[in-house]
């Protein structure tokens, strides 16, 4: 099965093609656009060098086209991408804004340029569908609550790839097979002791979402990509009375605090400097006081939310980074895990500079294993569309 993974942002196209054969996915081209102001065009040269490579002649070659949709309400999962899909992707585009415009786009010019390529819809809040009602709920009016404020979670496509990989990882071949078919087949109960993983999502957005038995607990992003932990330029977790407060005293619009909060905050707001991290942690060893605050406050960010999925679930088998910080930042990973020795958990300091991923990078004697696990948003996409399809074709 040949399945195409468009992944729009808000001026880009980019893609990866995979042939899928049971479990087994090979990677037979990628590439894309930036600076993208017609998606249109964008896809159709795409399309276009797929088929002078030979890789895709027509739309014949295809089987379907998956997209790591973002956030459409109430819909959610890994569903057939209609125009329902694209209506909950506009009426939820309040709240990923740089977002769903683009991928409700991307899904109308599929439809239209290729009606016959099945589209799936993998949403990023779809790993969550499982996550306890407390957990999900804010202490809102119930008015609120039917207006859709409430506990989405983000980066689904990530944490699902750790809680498949980090089970092959630990031996629980049981526990990667409920990970693997939880869309299709929801929540199973496994055999033996529960499987309890951290997964720490860092990158220019981060998360960070609990996992028992590969099936989520509970996340850090809440009802929009805007929360959690401070992001690259976003403010993350805030007090509720922060927004009129300094409406109030700034002199500020809904548009001016809004526009502050999403693209001037974050990372960048503490530093003063930048939304990177690589360059924020450069300026903090040459003595920047502001750019080592904006290091510590991540850290605490990542440590609180540890802590709480850690108490949550009862302990913690692996603790795993993912993404692009958590997977190239040896440093980053010391400081999260200092002093958690009480907790079972001791990082060998030397395999952590120098061991390459999936290595477990804790020491001997530490009841909770640590781990790299490279990101693969993409390949998650490609499967559970490849399933998906597989399943609605089955007799």
């Amino acid at each position: 099965m040949r399945i195409l993974v468009a992944n729009l942002g808000s001026t880009s196209f980019k893609y990866r093609l995979f042939s899928l054969e049971g479990e087994r996915a090979d990677l037979l081209a990628r590439g894309g656009h930036e600076r993208v102001t017609d998606y249109g065009a964008a896809i159709d040269q795409s399309l276009a060098d797929l088929a002078t490579a030979g890789h895709v002649r027509s739309a014949a070659d295809l089987d379907g086209v998956g997209f790591k949709t973002v956030l459409g309400g109430e819909l959610s999962g890994c569903l057939l991408a209609d125009e329902k899909v694209e209506q909950a992707l506009r009426a939820t585009a309040d709240l990923a804004p740089a977002h769903n415009p683009p991928y409700a786009e991307g899904l109308r010019i599929f439809r239209e340029r290729h009606p016959a390529v099945p589209r799936v819809a993998l949403f990023e809040t779809a790993f969550y569908q499982w996550v306890p009602d407390h957990a999900r709920r804010y202490a809102v009016p119930e008015s609120w609550f039917q207006a859709g404020i409430r506990r989405y979670g983000f980066h689904g496509a990530s944490h699902k790839f750790v809680a498949e990989r980090s089970a092959e990882l630990l031996g629980r071949a049981d526990v990667a097979a409920v990970a693997r078919r939880l869309y299709l087949d929801g929540p199973r109960p496994v055999r033996g002791a529960s499987l309890r993983i951290i997964s720490c999502h860092l990158g220019g957005s981060s998360s960070v979402t609990g996992i028992r038995d590969g099936v989520a607990i509970g996340t850090s992003m809440g009802l929009s990509p805007q929360s959690g932990l401070p992001q690259s330029n976003r403010v993350g977790d805030l007090d509720s009375a922060a927004l009129p407060c300094a409406m109030r005293r700034l002199g500020l619009t809904l548009e001016q605090a809004e526009k502050q909060l999403t693209k001037e905050g974050g990372l960048l707001a503490l530093s003063g400097k930048s939304n990177d991290l690589r360059d924020i942690r450069a300026a903090a060893v040459a003595g920047d006081a502001r750019a080592q605050l904006a290091i510590d406050t991540f850290v605490h960010s990542i440590r609180h939310w540890i802590g709480a999925f850690w108490l949550e679930l009862g302990g913690c088998d692996a603790l795993v980074f993912t993404a692009g910080i958590g997977e190239n930042n040896p440093w980053l990973r010391e400081a999260v895990c200092a002093g958690l020795s009480g907790l079972g958990l001791q990082l060998n300091l030397s395999a952590n500079a120098v061991e390459p991923p999936e290595t477990d990078l804790a020491a001997a004697d530490s009841t909770t294993r640590v781990l790299v696990i490279p990101a693969n948003e993409e390949l998650v996409v490609a499967r559970e569309a490849a399933r998906l399809l597989a399943a609605r074709r089955a007799p």
